[in-house]
């Protein structure tokens, strides 16, 4: 069993939804973690949350995903909740091209509040409405090399592409704490065997 004796899990990751109000936070919240779509949904108030177990990588991640509201007003309020996350995913509607345009002020904005390693994504959300697409391709790619954030397109209707998400996230998280877990290793381990030199 890849399941510990203490644990139901080998990792518990929180990651935080951002973006501009109305771009699909909260729908893409409910379509991961209850595989169901809500068209009528209510603009979040503060904060929303879900958990989700997923395997990757033949491990057991437990998933705290947090949902903000992306309206001004609320921004005191949710600005506390980046603090202990593992990975920001900033989200952005593709029918809407200013959505996109303000995403360069959610990573200005996050990064007042958490540290500079930590992971960032763009999902790019309504990829299932292809014909009311405002954002392109060159768009995307200039945004991808300028930030050094990988955009991933999603639909929270239909589901496309929000799995795929969380699994390239999830995996990006396991390596790193795998790499620094192996790192802190060789440190104690060349720690244990130092001597001073004779002075």
């Amino acid at each position: 069993s890849i399941l510990s004796k203490n644990k139901d899990y080998d990792y518990i990751f929180k990651i935080v939804l951002v973006g501009d109000t109305c771009v699909g936070k909260s729908c893409i919240l409910v379509r991961f973690s209850d595989d169901i779509f809500v068209d009528n949904y209510v603009t979040t108030i503060g904060v929303d949350f879900r958990f989700k177990t997923m395997i990757v990588k033949n491990k057991v991640a437990k998933i705290q995903i947090w949902d903000t509201a992306g309206q001004e007003r609320y921004r005191s309020i949710t600005t506390a909740y980046y603090r202990g996350a593992a990975a920001i995913l900033i989200c952005c509607d593709m029918t809407n091209k200013e959505s996109f345009n303000n995403l360069s002020n959610w990573i200005e904005e996050v990064s007042k509040y958490i540290d500079q390693d930590i992971d960032k994504m763009v999902l790019m959300n309504k990829c299932d409405l292809s014909s009311e697409r405002k954002v392109d391709s060159t768009d995307v790619s200039k945004f991808e090399k300028e930030k050094g954030i990988k955009v991933m397109e999603v639909s929270a209707k239909t589901g496309q592409g929000i799995d795929k998400a969380f699994e390239y996230i999830i995996e990006k998280l396991i390596n790193k704490n795998d790499k620094n877990n192996k790192n802190n290793m060789v440190l104690q381990g060349e720690n244990n065997g130092f001597k001073p030199p004779c002075c």
